[in-house]
C-alpha cells in the first residue's frame, strides 16, 4: 500500500512538472493544496522527500516565462511553495539553483500594482530569504530598494501586503551584507520614520504585526556596528525608550513593545567591566605553577563579531545547557579503567581502612570507653580553646527507647516525620537530640526563649551591630576571645544543633587561607537555625524584568541622576568607607566571602561585582557579603553584573539568602530567603575571549534584586544560596564525633591528605561496631560492603555540604533505619574534595584556578590532591575486592530544579552495574515542588539518600535473607508490611497527572533570530494562505483595491 502511495505521488508530480495542459496543473495543484490542508505536518515532509519541492520551482520556473504569465495558475503555486517552503530548511538554496529566485523578484516587480499577486510572491521570498546566503543573494539583486516601494507611510489599506513586505525585509537583514548595504543607503533613518509614523496612527492598535515587522527589521541592522552606530546617530535610542515605557503595561501591543526592548538592550554601547583587570583580585602561588597573566585589555573585535561570514544560525550561541559534568563522549568511559599509578603505591591507602584489620578487644571488658580508640587518631581541640563544656551527657537506654518510638509506617515517612518534628526546635536528627547537643537546659528550646529575648529587644541599643560586628574584625587578626562576646553569648545563647561558637572560633584559626581574612562572618560563628517551614518560590509580577531593563537604559539616556560612586573595592585597599555618608557598607575579606566591588549607582541602588576564581579570570556565580548602614523601610536594589550562566533559577522563583544579626540577636538566628523583584538577564557588559570559551561578543549577566531590611542600623549578609564553609565542616565533625555512643557506632575521622593551601581534608568513616569481637562477629564486621559518598568539589554548590550534613546525621543517628544501614555498610564519606575553593569563596575551581571535577582521569598528588588521593582510595578498594556498591559526588545545579541524578555519561545510568535500572526505578518527591529548598529540606534530603541506598540493597539480588529478618526485627514490622513499605518508598508518589514547575512567566529573548517565533511564524502565515485559498471574494476585492491603487498613482 505504501508503495503504490509513494508511486501516485511520484506520478502527480511527473505530470505536474511535464504536462503542458493547464486543467491537468491546476487539478493537480487543487489535489495537492487538499492532501496538504488536513493532517499534520508528517504529509509535507512526506512531499518534500519525494521530490514535491523541486517540482513545484520547476513548475513556476516554467509557468512564469510564458507570455503572459498565468496568474491561475501562479497563485496556487505560490501558496503551495510557501506551506511546503516553511517545513524545507533547503528551500533557499533549490530555489537559488532552479532559478526560481530570480524568477519570483522578476514576478514581485512586475506586480507592484497589482497587491494580490504581489502578496503570494512576497510569502514565496519570505520563504526563499529562511536562509541567509539566500537573503543575501536576493540583497543583491535589489530585493530591498523594491520592498521600501512596498512599505508606504501610515495607510488602512493593503496590510497584509505591507506586513508580508516588512517580514520580508526583515529576513533578508539577518544577513549582514544586506545590513552593511541598508546602513549605506540610510535605510536605518527610512526604517525609524517608518515605524514613528505607523506607531502614532496606530492609536487602536490595529496594525501591530506591521509595526513589529519594521521593529524587526532595526533589530536585524543593528546587529551590526554601523548599524547600531546610524540607530544611536538617528535618535533611534531616546525614541524607542519613550514607546516602550510609554506602552509597557499595554498587552495588545506586547509583541511590539518586546522588539522594542531588543533593540534597546542591543543598541546599548558594550563595554568592559569597571574593573582593572578580569583576573580574580587575590593571588595565590601554587608551588610548581606558574602564575597566569593577566588577560590584556578587550580589543575592539572582541565587542562584536562583525566578520563579512553569513551564517545560518538557528540557536543563540550563548543559549547552552548547563550540563558541565555530564560526559558526552561515551568513548571517553573505559569499562575497567586502567592504574594511573604504580600498584604498590596503593598499599599507603591501608591505613585509611583499618575496619579491616582492627582485632576490637575492647569489647571483652564492655567498659564503655572509647571502644574504637585504638584504630582512630582522632584530633581534639585543645581544653584552652573551647572553654565552655559541651553537653553530651544522656542515658543511653532511653535514647534508644526514644529511637523506637520514632517507628511509622515507612522508612521515608520515618526520615520526614523526624525532620518536620525537629524543625520548631534545633532541627537536630536523632542523634543530636538523643545527645543534647546545642541546648543549653531541658526544655531551653526556641518557642520557649523566644517571648523574652523579644522583651528585651529594646536592650540591642547597648550591644551594637556594627560595634559587634567591629570586634569580629578584630578577634579574627589577633585571635584573642572579647569579654563582650563571651557575655553576649551567655545572655543570648544560640541554641543551634551541632554548632559551638567557641569551637567554631578555636577552628577558624587553624583554617589556611591565601586572602587575608580580617574577620568572622557573623553568621558562621553564631550558627543558623532554620525557619520552622520552607518558603515558597517567590511570584514575580510579570513585566517586572521589562522594567528593570529600562531602568539600566535609562542610565545611558538620562544620566543626571547617576552617581557611579565606588563605596567598596578589594582593587583598592586604601579606599575608605564614610560611616556618615548614606551610602551603605559592604565587606567580604572572610572565609567563603565574595564581593570584589560596589558601586553606588542612585542613592538606593548598587551595582556589584564578584571575584573570578582564585588563579582564574571566570566562574563569577558565587557571592556572599557583608553589608551595613541601612534605613529600615527603605528598599535598596542590588544588581550583580558580572555573572557568567546563560539562565538561573533566580528567573524561576528563587531568591538570595539573607541574615540578620540583629534578628540572630533577637533569637532567630537563620538564613532566609530575602528579596523581592529577583531577575536575571543578559547585560552590555562584555566578556574576556579567554574566559568566553574562545567566542567573541559574549556578555555577562545581571542578577538584580530589591531588598527592604527588617532593621535600621543593622548588618546583615546577603548569599547567593546558604553558606556551609570549611571552618563549618570542621566544627559540625567535631561535634558529631562526640555525640556519637562508642558502643553502637565505629566513627573514624582521619585526614585524606592536605590541600595545596595546607587545609586537611576529612575523610569519615562510619559503621556499625561488631557485636562483639568473635570470628564470625567480626567477619561479618569486615565484609560489609563500602558505600563512598563525596561532596563540594565545586565550591558555589554549598547545598552539596548541606545534604551531605544531613547524611552524616542521620547516619550515626539512633533511628532504626540509620542502625541498618550502618550494620549493612561502611560508609567512606569525603564531606569537602575542594577545602581551598571554599575557604576563598570560589565557584568552581581549586586553588590552581582548576575544576577538580575535571581531573579525575589524570590526576596528581601535586595540582589536585583532594582528588588524586580519593582515585586513590576507590583504587585500593577495588585492587582488594572491596570495590563500592555506590560512589556519589553530591553536587548542584544553578539552572535545574528538585533533585536529580547523572550517571557516567549521557547514556550510560548506573554503568557497569549487573541489573539495568529504567525510570520507574526514580521518581520525584512532590511533596517538594513549588518551594526553595531550605536547609532542613536539603538535610532530609541527605538522610533519604542514605535510605535510598538501603532500599536498592534490598532489592538487588545480592540481599542477604539475615538482613532483610534484621531489618524486619529492627523496624518491629512483619515481612509482609516491610516489602509493602519498600515498594512504596521504591515507587513512590505518581506524577503522571501533575504537570512540571510553570515556565518563567516573562523571558527576554538574547539572540537576533530568537524575536520570532518558528512555530508561531508557521502557524500564522499557514493561517494567511488557508484564509486567501477559501476566500471567495477576495479576488474581486483585490482587484478594486488594486484599481483604486493605480488611480492614486501608486507604482
Amino acid at each position: 500500500m505504501a508503495e503504490r502511495e509513494a508511486s501516485g505521488l511520484q506520478v502527480l508530480l511527473h505530470t505536474l512538472q511535464s504536462s503542458c495542459d493547464r486543467e491537468s496543473v491546476l487539478t493537480i495543484l487543487r489535489v495537492l493544496a487538499d492532501l496538504l490542508s488536513v493532517g499534520t505536518d508528517r504529509r509535507i515532509h512526506y512531499l518534500i522527500s519525494k521530490g514535491g519541492s523541486e517540482a513545484l520551482l520547476r513548475t513556476l520556473v516554467d509557468t512564469a516565462r510564458t507570455d503572459p504569465p498565468d496568474y491561475e495558475v501562479l497563485l496556487p503555486l505560490f501558496r503551495l511553495l510557501a506551506k511546503v517552503g516553511l517545513r524545507d530548511k533547503t528551500i533557499g538554496q533549490k530555489a537559488l539553483e532552479l532559478e526560481a529566485l530570480d524568477v519570483t523578484l522578476i514576478l514581485a516587480r512586475k506586480s507592484l500594482s497589482h497587491s494580490q499577486r504581489l502578496l503570494h510572491c512576497l510569502w514565496a521570498l519570505r520563504v526563499f530569504a529562511a536562509r541567509v546566503t539566500t537573503g543575501a543573494m536576493l540583497g543583491i539583486n535589489g530585493a530591498m530598494e523594491l520592498l521600501l516601494k512596498v512599505i508606504p507611510p501610515y495607510t488602512h489599506r493593503h496590510s497584509r501586503t505591507i506586513r508580508a513586505a516588512t517580514e520580508v525585509l526583515a529576513m533578508l537583514l539577518r544577513s549582514k551584507s544586506n545590513s552593511r548595504r541598508a546602513v549605506n543607503q540610510g535605510y536605518v533613518t527610512s526604517l525609524l520614520r517608518l515605524h514613528q509614523d505607523w506607531h502614532s496612527h496606530d492609536a487602536a492598535a490595529a496594525c501591530v504585526p506591521i509595526r513589529r515587522g519594521l521593529l524587526l527589521c532595526l533589530r536585524n541592522v543593528t546587529t551590526i556596528r554601523s548599524g547600531r552606530e546610524a540607530f544611536l546617530a538617528a535618535g533611534g535610542m531616546e525614541l524607542l525608550f519613550s514607546h516602550a515605557q510609554s506602552h509597557l503595561e499595554d498587552s495588545s501591543v506586547e509583541p511590539v513593545v518586546s522588539a522594542m526592548l531588543q533593540i534597546l538592550r542591543q543598541c546599548c554601547p558594550r563595554s568592559a567591566l569597571p574593573l582593572a583587570t578580569a583576573s580574580c583580585a587575590y593571588a595565590a602561588p601554587v608551588p610548581g605553577s606558574v602564575t597566569p597573566a593577566p588577560p590584556p585589555a578587550l580589543t575592539d573585535e572582541e565587542f562584536e563579531d562583525d566578520s563579512d561570514e553569513e551564517l545560518d544560525k538557528d540557536s543563540d550561541p550563548e543559549d547552552m545547557k548547563e550540563d558541565d559534568d555530564l560526559e558526552t563522549d561515551v568513548d571517553k568511559l573505559t569499562a575497567k579503567p586502567g592504574l594511573d599509578r604504580p600498584e604498590e603505591e596503593l598499599l599507603q591507602y591501608e591505613a585509611m581502612c583499618p575496619e579491616l584489620s582492627c582485632g576490637f578487644e575492647e569489647l571483652e571488658s564492655q567498659s564503655g570507653g572509647d571502644l574504637n580508640s585504638g584504630c582512630a587518631n582522632h584530633q581534639h581541640i585543645p581544653a584552652a580553646a573551647s572553654p565552655k563544656p559541651l553537653r553530651v551527657g544522656q542515658d543511653q537506654g532511653s535514647q534508644e527507647r526514644a529511637g523506637e518510638d520514632t517507628i511509622q509506617a515507612s522508612l521515608l515517612r520515618m526520615v520526614k516525620t523526624a525532620g518536620a518534628r525537629s524543625r520548631p526546635a534545633t532541627t537536630l536528627h536523632p542523634a543530636g537530640r538523643a545527645n543534647g547537643l546545642g541546648t543549653a537546659s531541658p526544655g531551653n528550646e526556641s518557642p520557649g526563649i523566644q517571648a523574652p529575648l523579644e522583651e528585651d529587644a529594646r536592650g540591642l541599643g547597648a550591644v551594637s551591630c556594627p560595634r559587634l560586628s567591629a570586634f569580629l574584625c578584630t578577634a579574627a587578626r589577633c585571635g584573642d576571645t572579647a569579654a563582650e562576646l563571651e557575655e553576649l553569648l551567655k545572655s543570648r545563647p544560640t541554641h543551634v544543633a551541632f554548632h559551638d561558637p567557641h569551637l567554631f572560633m578555636a577552628k577558624a584559626k587553624r583554617t589556611r587561607s591565601v586572602v587575608d581574612f580580617e574577620m568572622l562572618a557573623f553568621p558562621d560563628l553564631w550558627g543558623h537555625r532554620p525557619p520552622p517551614s520552607a518558603q515558597s518560590m517567590l511570584e514575580r509580577k510579570c513585566g517586572i524584568q521589562r522594567i528593570k531593563i529600562l531602568e539600566d537604559i535609562r542610565r545611558l539616556i538620562q544620566p543626571s541622576d547617576v552617581l557611579n560612586k565606588v563605596v567598596f573595592s578589594l582593587d583598592e585597599p586604601g579606599l575608605l568607607q564614610d560611616t556618615d555618608s548614606n551610602s551603605l557598607r559592604f565587606f567580604s575579606k572572610f572565609e567563603s566571602g565574595n564581593l570584589r566591588k560596589a558601586i553606588q549607582v542612585r542613592e538606593c541602588e548598587y551595582d556589584l561585582l564578584i571575584n573570578a576564581d582564585l588563579s582564574s579570570s571566570q566562574h563569577q556565580q558565587w557571592f556572599y557579603f557583608q553589608v551595613s548602614g541601612m534605613r529600615a523601610a527603605t528598599q535598596y536594589r542590588f544588581s550583580i553584573v558580572n555573572c557568567e550562566k546563560p539562565n538561573s533559577q533566580f528567573n524561576y522563583g528563587m531568591q538570595p539568602t539573607l541574615y540578620s544579626m540583629k534578628e540572630a540577636l533577637l533569637g532567630r538566628p537563620s538564613w532566609v530567603r530575602a528579596g523581592s523583584e529577583v531577575c536575571y538577564y543578559r547585560n552590555h557588559y562584555v566578556r574576556h575571549v579567554a574566559g568566553a570559551g574562545g567566542a567573541r561578543g559574549r556578555c555577562y549577566y545581571t542578577l538584580t534584586f530589591s531588598i527592604t531590611f527588617p532593621h535600621g542600623e543593622d548588618v546583615c549578609y546577603v548569599a547567593y544560596h546558604y553558606p556551609y564553609t570549611y571552618t563549618a565542616l570542621m566544627t559540625h565533625l567535631d561535634l558529631l564525633e562526640r555525640s556519637v555512643d562508642r558502643r553502637q557506632v565505629y566513627f573514624r575521622r582521619e585526614v585524606l591528605c592536605h590541600t595545596l593551601g595546607g587545609n586537611p581534608c576529612p575523610l569519615v568513616t562510619i559503621t556499625a561496631m561488631p557485636a562483639s569481637n568473635s570470628p564470625d562477629h567480626l567477619e561479618q564486621f569486615r565484609h560489609r560492603p563500602y558505600q563512598v559518598i563525596t561532596a563540594r568539589v565545586h565550591p558555589g554548590e554549598s547545598n552539596a555540604s548541606w545534604v551531605m550534613k544531613g547524611a552524616l546525621e542521620f547516619l550515626v543517628s539512633g533511628a532504626p533505619a540509620a542502625r541498618l544501614l550502618r550494620e549493612a555498610f561502611i560508609f567512606k564519606i569525603i564531606p569537602m574534595l575542594n577545602p581551598d575553593g571554599v575557604v576563598s569563596g570560589n565557584h568552581r575551581c581549586s586553588l590552581s584556578g582548576e575544576d577538580l571535577n575535571r581531573q579525575w582521569l589524570s590526576p596528581t598528588a601535586q595540582r589536585q590532591p583532594t582528588v588524586y588521593h580519593a582515585k586513590g582510595l576507590l583504587l585500593y578498594l577495588s585492587s582488594i575486592g572491596r570495590r563500592p556498591v555506590v560512589f556519589c559526588d553530591f553536587h548542584g545545579h544553578s539552572q535545574k530544579k528538585n533533585v536529580f541524578l547523572y550517571g557516567c555519561s549521557i547514556k550510560e545510568t548506573l554503568w557497569q552495574a549487573a541489573c539495568t535500572v529504567g525510570t520507574a526505578h526514580l521518581s520525584e518527591d512532590v511533596s517538594y515542588r513549588g518551594l526553595q529548598f531550605g536547609t532542613s529540606e536539603l538535610e532530609e534530603m541527605g538522610a533519604m539518600f542514605c535510605l535510598g541506598l538501603l532500599i536498592l540493597e534490598f532489592k538487588s539480588t545480592s540481599c542477604h535473607h539475615q538482613l532483610l529478618a534484621r531489618a524486619a526485627a529492627v523496624l518491629n514490622t512483619e515481612d509482609g508490611a516491610l516489602d509493602f513499605h519498600l515498594q512504596r518508598c521504591s515507587t513512590g508518589s505518581s506524577t503522571a497527572e501533575l504537570e512540571d514547575e510553570p515556565p518563567c512567566a516573562e523571558e527576554v529573548e538574547y539572540s537576533v533570530g530568537s524575536g520570532a517565533d518558528p512555530d508561531a511564524s508557521f502557524a500564522e502565515l499557514d493561517r494567511q494562505i488557508q484564509a486567501c485559498a477559501f476566500d471567495a471574494d477576495e479576488g474581486a476585492q483585490a482587484e478594486q483595491e488594486d484599481a483604486e491603487w493605480r488611480r492614486k498613482g501608486i507604482p
